[in-house]
């Protein structure tokens, strides 16, 4: 299966073909029965945008989602051939195009097969029937006596016709309102939802072919690259250019205030003219003065914040029945994206049109910024998604889309490919906010607990391009007339930002959850995996371990006294029936085994995790042995996709757990390359046992995201169930378990 491209021009002039429309919604809305429609297709109402079938009986999905490596142009297409009976092999998927793909906003959040994944099966459903009633006039036989088989549509008595032949019969034949009504397949009925099909994406990553933007190469290419201030709040006082300019190849030495770059006819000469730039610039001496790395515990909550109470109950009386009363704190660091492969874009300007290639996770936000900064029309630029090698969260996709632009209007006619230095992606890039959390609870006489009290310190995890009041793009802040960064937006719960996950998914009939955001901000934050929730659920669930042992209560089953849902209650079994855990087994010293159960965003997908681990006295090492995870996310559509995201999931939240810190001094970040940040290692991957809790009745959750805070709570509990000691902060490096064991 490929994924092809088409301008919007040869797309304008394809004849015969039928399209219907589809779009997001968010999981309220397409979690309800229909024929309600979801709220994205309800904007976009004609039948006769996003499908379509073409003269040899091809079907054309267009998606406004992004191919992150999560595998979701596969899953789509299954939802798609299913629906409109085709075979996989006819289906074509084009995404996150502004020039031909809907709106859909980001590709985040683990919410893509919720959202489009559910407005894709009504749009198809809906397409399905529009061909059928039209196959069933030519025929002169009632719809409902007709069967599709591969794009075909049969009648009893033989006589058929293809998609195809009603495509060119009939231009108009989508050119409808969407309505509601049109009633998708049973799970019964599925052929492909629910099987393990082949990824689109992978096939080019596993040869070595062509899969990343960095590896595009345009017709008469030229290369570029930046060179940013040595730290944060530094400004550009001279540069030398002219001697940058005579070096072999350069095309040209682009300078706009304090932002500074070069252009080259090839990618060595780009690189040796950057290394010029640096001896050939002076900077002046201004710095944003960081907090002391070692001691963020300390320092975050006496940083301004705006607080807000995000749950509570039963505050009208205290709490009776006090038995035991605990408090604990736990953070996280600042974490890197750490992107294998550093950020990277194409840009050409050609005919004042402006065409970014980009591995963004928002192809329309990041156009509305790049007009913005260029002060070009909207319409006047596109962005185009090509997948990135280390393509997740908000890294410097958007940032290095800017500087492409911004070269590329210096060279119009040719095209330039900027890809960043490493160390550029380490300190410019942004960071995953570090996080305190507080807990306090109180334990009644039978064991339960009695009080809840929660507070998270932590910056914004969503500085994205596209927010209100601002602009997000790291070089428009740098420009002799900068930009400013938009304020921290508001993410109401359950979505939550720095406070995703900090409400427990416990029955705490007393409770009190309060988030201050940070408003002081000397490192450069926004969203990385899961934004707050491996914070929240590392604390939560660490809490709830020393909980259970100071109510004398094996960990799982003190969690199932506090669990209502039979959903949440199947998976909590089904990890602990699948590891073997055995109530009661105490640790030997060095090894050991923790648990840990959420719901991501408290209305996501359901996982619970076993880790066991090998604890080295000597060294302070922790080894992870193995890890067992159940999970519910709804209706599978790729069962092996799933897999892949929650392993995925588990080893990124294992390297961040045991590895994983940005580190600066106090005036610059000093971790620029691989050796100042190490990440898990092939050979330290432990085996990974995944069960997925087919429920195929109910709409399919994300599995992006939901395995990383059980996975990091659950090692941090093994660690204590191995050692007999509690390590509170993040990460669990060798000589900070070493120094607590002695």
């Amino acid at each position: 299966m490929n994924t092809v491209r088409l301008s919007r021009r040869a797309f304008g002039k394809l004849a015969g073909a039928v399209v219907a429309t589809f779009s997001l919604a968010p999981f309220s809305e397409f979690a309800l029965a229909e024929p309600v429609l979801p709220v994205d297709l309800r904007a976009n109402r004609r039948l006769d945008g996003w499908i379509r079938v073409d003269e040899e009986g091809a079907v054309t999905i267009f998606t406004g989602k992004a191919e992150l490596g999560q595998g979701i142009l596969t899953a789509l297409s299954q939802i798609a051939a299913d629906e409109l009976d085709v075979s996989l092999a006819s289906v074509r998927m084009i995404s996150a195009d502004t020039a031909r793909s809907p709106n859909e906003g980001y590709t985040y959040g683990s919410q893509s097969i919720e959202t489009s994944g559910a407005a894709l099966r009504v749009a198809a459903a809906q397409a399905r029937a529009v061909l059928l009633a039209a196959a069933g006039q030519r025929l002169k036989v009632a719809a409902s006596d007709l069967r599709v088989e591969s794009g075909v549509v049969l009648a009893a008595d033989g006589r058929r016709v293809t998609y195809a032949d009603l495509a060119r019969d009939d231009e108009a034949l989508f050119r409808r309102e969407v309505a509601a009504g049109f009633t998708a397949k049973r799970p019964s009925d599925y052929r492909l939802v629910g099987k393990s099909v082949p990824r689109i994406d992978l096939p080019a990553k596993f040869t070595g072919a062509a899969a990343f933007v960095q590896d595009m190469r345009l017709p008469n290419m030229l290369f570029g690259r930046v060179l940013r201030p040595p730290r944060y709040g530094a400004k550009l006082v001279s540069v030398d250019a002219a001697s940058v300019k005579r070096l072999p190849g350069v095309v040209a030495v682009v300078r706009d205030g304090s932002f500074l770059g070069v252009v080259a006819e090839r990618e060595e000469q780009a690189i040796a003219a950057r290394r010029a730039l640096i001896d050939a610039t002076q900077w002046s001496a201004d710095f944003v003065a960081l907090p002391d790395v070692d001691h963020l515990q300390a320092a975050l909550p006496g940083w301004r914040s705006e607080d807000k109470v995000i749950s509570e109950a039963g505050q009208d009386s205290p709490a009776f029945d006090v038995a035991t009363q605990l408090e604990a704190s736990y953070s996280r660091p600042y974490l890197s994206h750490a992107s294998i492969g550093p950020s990277c874009s194409v840009a050409l300007l050609e005919d004042r049109h402006l065409t970014v290639w980009s591995h963004t996770q928002g192809a329309f936000p990041l156009r509305g910024e790049l007009a913005t900064v260029l002060e070009m029309p909207v319409g006047a630029v596109d962005v185009v998604h090509v997948p990135g090698s280390g393509c997740y969260g908000h890294n410097g996709a958007d940032d290095v889309a800017l500087d492409a632009a911004l070269l590329a209007r210096e060279v119009p006619g040719r095209s330039v490919k900027v890809q960043w230095m490493r160390d550029d992606e380490f300190a410019w890039a942004p960071i995953g906010p570090a996080m305190v959390m507080r807990v306090k609870a109180a334990l009644s006489k039978d064991g339960h607990i009695a009080d809840w009290n929660y507070d998270v310190w932590s910056n914004s995890h969503a500085m994205r391009p596209g927010e209100r009041g601002g602009v997000n793009l790291l070089a428009a802040w740098h420009l002799e007339k900068p930009f400013q960064p938009s304020p921290p937006p508001e993410i109401p719960q359950p979505y939550g930002n720095g406070d995703r996950n900090a409400v427990p998914v416990y029955d705490l009939p007393r409770r009190r959850v309060t988030n201050h955001m940070l408003l002081d901000t000397p490192v450069r934050n926004s969203s990385l995996r899961t934004l707050g929730a491996f914070g929240n659920v590392f604390a939560i669930e660490s809490f709830m371990d020393e909980l259970a042992l100071a109510a004398n209560a094996d960990p799982v089953a003190f969690r199932l006294a506090h669990l209502s849902d039979p959903r949440a209650i199947a998976v909590v079994r089904e990890a602990a029936s699948r590891s073997g855990w055995q109530p009661g087994l105490k640790g030997d010293g060095q090894h050991g085994r923790g648990f840990a159960y959420s719901r991501y965003k408290n209305i996501g997908a359901y996982a619970a995790m076993v880790v066991d681990v090998r604890v080295d006295h000597s060294t302070g090492a922790v080894s992870v042995t193995n890890v067992t995870a159940a999970i519910d996310v709804g209706r599978v559509i790729n069962p092996d996709g799933v897999k892949n995201q929650i392993e995925g999931g588990i080893i990124q939240a294992l390297s961040w757990a045991l590895k994983e810190r940005v580190t600066f001094s106090r005036t610059e970040i000093t971790t620029r390359h691989w050796q100042d940040y190490p990440i898990l290692s092939f050979e330290e991957v432990p085996p990974v046992d995944v069960v997925l809790l087919e429920r195929s009745d109910d709409p399919s959750l994300g599995a992006g995201e939901c395995s990383l805070g059980p996975a990091g709570a659950a090692l941090a509990n093994a660690v204590a169930h191995a050692s007999g000691v509690r390590l509170r902060d993040l990460p669990l490096v060798p000589g900070k378990v070493k120094e607590r064991l002695v």
